[in-house]
């Protein structure tokens, strides 16, 4: 990976972007294409597309979420603490004890997310797993005026951002889900336009993911496309207690997933399957037997239909403060989308 896609990663990484708060991120995908796509788009949702060959007859669509996980404040108590509701799916366990972040209108306000200590439990509670109406924000606030001078109900919440390097060319963050799906699509754009192709290359930082697919409904409505890949994240299965006799076998650094199923057009697939082979690419194949919670699902079933690909990055320890992916399987799926979109010709047929 060079060294300039490494850094827009950690930008993506260090860029707040809980669904319905996604447009401090938009400014930094605009940033890094500026100088390698024909036009932008910006849709009343909040979708920011970026398009080479606009004026193309045929299009395809690359799809990845750019929002996030978090949480959103709901009330400030007299004494100055702040409790939230969850944006996504959480798992509240992750959320003890974590170090946080509130996106104000001032800027951020720095919190930490806790319960009662452990030593203050009854025996009972001990045995419970927590609630999140049992966890609240800390900002260090005397009162509840302290508080609100400092933020306000709708302000929204993430983990504390950052970014660490791994043994392996493994890396973590918080929102590894789905900033590497994000950091696909729009590399495998720059990298499109650096070589020759005969569709229209639309490529979307979709919005509103995580709470119902919602962006890449609206965006798919009026970019119309022929095909569509979905970039997001996907279980890997090479760590302790996940069963793949249930889940596959999907390993960190083995390259991109490839999902075949009903929500997959076959011939899509088979191409995607084609174009890493004659690249010499690697991936890993997967497959679910029903509509994908992801933007796959939506894309297919835009207007008349669309013929739909779904390619994933393995990621360990999903909607955590410690999502765990190989920065080589991002190279390598930002590189198959572009050699895919540039095999495309004109008279090309996806009909089952």
């Amino acid at each position: 990976m060079e060294s300039s896609a490494h850094q827009y990663l950690q930008d993506l990484l260090q860029t707040p972007r809980p669904s319905g708060y996604e447009q401090p991120v938009q400014k930094v995908v605009r940033a890094y294409l500026e100088t390698s796509v024909d036009v932008f788009h910006s849709d009343v949702h909040g979708n920011l597309a970026a398009c080479i060959r606009p004026d193309a007859s045929r299009r395809v669509m690359f799809a990845g979420h750019c929002d996030q996980i978090g949480m959103l404040v709901t009330y400030i108590d007299d004494s100055g603490y702040v409790y939230a509701e969850t944006i996504g799916g959480w798992d509240p366990q992750q959320l003890i004890g974590q170090r946080m972040t509130i996106w104000a209108s001032g800027g951020p306000v720095p919190a930490v997310i806790s319960r009662k200590p452990i030593h203050l439990l009854t025996e009972t509670e001990r045995k419970q797993v927590v609630k999140l109406t049992e966890l609240w924000l800390d900002i260090g606030a005397s009162n509840d005026r302290d508080a609100k001078e400092q933020l306000a109900v709708g302000d929204p919440v993430t983990l504390q951002l950052g970014y660490q390097d791994l043994m392996n060319g493994l890396a973590n963050a918080p929102g590894m889900d789905n900033a590497t799906g994000l950091w696909v699509v729009t590399e495998a754009l720059r990298r499109a336009a650096q070589g020759e192709g005969e569709w229209g290359i639309h490529s979307v930082s979709t919005v509103q993911e995580e709470i119902g697919l919602r962006g890449a409904k609206t965006a798919a409505h009026r970019i119309e496309p022929d095909v569509a890949i979905a970039v997001d994240v996907t279980h890997a299965t090479d760590c302790p207690t996940i069963d793949k006799n249930q889940r596959g076998d999907i390993r960190l650094g083995r390259g991109p997933v490839i999902f075949r199923g009903p929500n997959m057009n076959p011939h899509v697939v088979q191409r995607l399957i084609d174009v890493c082979l004659e690249h010499t690419l690697p991936f890993q194949m997967a497959a679910i037997g029903r509509a994908t919670p992801n933007d796959a699902n939506s894309l297919q079933i835009s207007r008349d239909g669309v013929a739909v690909g779904l390619v994933a990055i393995p990621n360990r320890y999903m909607h955590s403060a410690v999502e765990t992916i190989s920065l080589d399987d991002l190279d390598h799926a930002a590189t198959l989308l572009a050699k895919f979109a540039n095999s495309l010709q004109p008279d090309d047929s996806f009909i089952p």
